[in-house]
């Protein structure tokens, strides 16, 4: 496995310390071993969601991110001109365009997305299922 890529709900989800992560994703996210990545646009989709109120983070997300990150070991994954055209060569299988920018970071990459959405199979990436 190349690395992880983390969707957005599975990232909070981590942070929050929920049990709808599974014990075998929980176990290969936090293995030391594991490089887990987090792309710039689950912070983007974060801070709209944020800036609606339809995200509470209990502080301001240019605080907490950064920091929870840097506490967990998960690498920041920029979005690149190859990632956004990339974007355009994936079949209409999902419309939210968060996911479609991660699913293209996914492919370029060559990483394992870690979801719960089970439409990400549809576009063939590596896909581990969050709740397992």
């Amino acid at each position: 496995m190349n690395g992880l890529l983390l969707d957005t709900h599975v990232l909070l989800w981590w942070l929050q310390g929920s049990r709808r992560i599974g014990a075998r994703a929980r176990a290969l996210i936090d293995n030391p071993e594991s490089v887990v990545w987090v792309s710039a646009a689950t912070a983007w989709e974060m801070a709209i969601k944020s800036a609606l109120g339809r995200l509470d983070l209990g502080e301001a997300l240019d605080v907490c991110l950064p920091r929870e990150l840097q506490a967990n070991g998960f690498r920041p994954l920029a979005v690149s001109v190859v990632h956004a055209v990339g974007i355009g060569r994936l079949p209409a299988h999902h419309r939210d365009p968060f996911d479609r920018l991660l699913i293209a970071q996914a492919l370029t990459e060559r990483l394992t997305i870690v979801t719960a959405d089970p439409v990400f199979a549809a576009y063939g990436i590596d896909a581990l299922d969050a709740r397992t």
